[in-house]
């Protein structure tokens, strides 16, 4: 029978096959790690039955026209090895600086070592850094600050001995604010460089 999934929001739902007596496929939908839970369609010949409660699931050969609750032992039992094998999500951190330079604020400074950890803790990280500024001054020059900002960052990186797969260095200068502001405005929490360690 033909089945087809779609999902309305982010959720993390697990697909398995079992072999026994009476082969059943279901899908079961399982909190994301932040502790929300999204949305699953599951549409089949039979109709379309929506997932939006956790650890509830669905047969997908449409024999149980209603999601029902799936206890926790049996969820480790039948998904133990591909939750297993979920990598981790991306992780994003957000470095601010002092006016005018590539000088991090202390309390930016001290999120470093956190930073470097996340990317050790990964086999083969991939590393994004883009740089912002605020609106004071000329938009061209604005557009080099920010890269310089996460060449600096980047170079920390390096610095640190880190292998990482990819290293992707941008800046997106005084487009994209984090506080939409005028121009020639003075706003600590636009000078920032953005790092998504993935």
């Amino acid at each position: 029978m033909a089945f087809n999934l779609k999902t309305a929001f982010t959720a993390f739902a697990v697909l398995l096959f079992l072999i026994g007596c009476t082969p059943r496929s279901y899908v079961v939908l399982m909190d994301n790690k932040d502790g929300t839970v999204g949305k699953l369609a599951v549409t089949s010949a039979k109709g379309e039955v929506l997932l939006d409660k956790s650890q509830f699931g669905i047969n997908l050969d449409g024999s149980a026209s209603q999601p029902y609750a799936i206890d926790a032992d049996r969820i480790n039992k039948d998904f133990r090895e591909a939750i297993a094998a979920q990598p981790p999500l991306p992780v994003s951190f957000m470095l601010y600086y002092k006016a005018g330079g590539i000088t991090l604020t202390p309390e930016s400074h001290a999120l470093i070592p956190a930073i470097l950890e996340s990317a050790r803790n990964r086999p083969a990280p991939d590393v994004s850094v883009i740089g912002h500024t605020d609106t004071m001054g000329d938009s061209d020059a604005n557009q080099r600050l920010g890269l310089q900002r996460a060449q600096s960052v980047a170079e920390i990186i390096k610095r640190a001995g880190l292998q990482v797969h990819d290293l992707t260095i941008t800046s997106h200068g005084e487009k994209n604010l984090l506080v939409p502001t005028p121009d020639n405005t003075d706003e600590p929490r636009n000078r920032r460089v953005e790092i998504t360690v993935r």
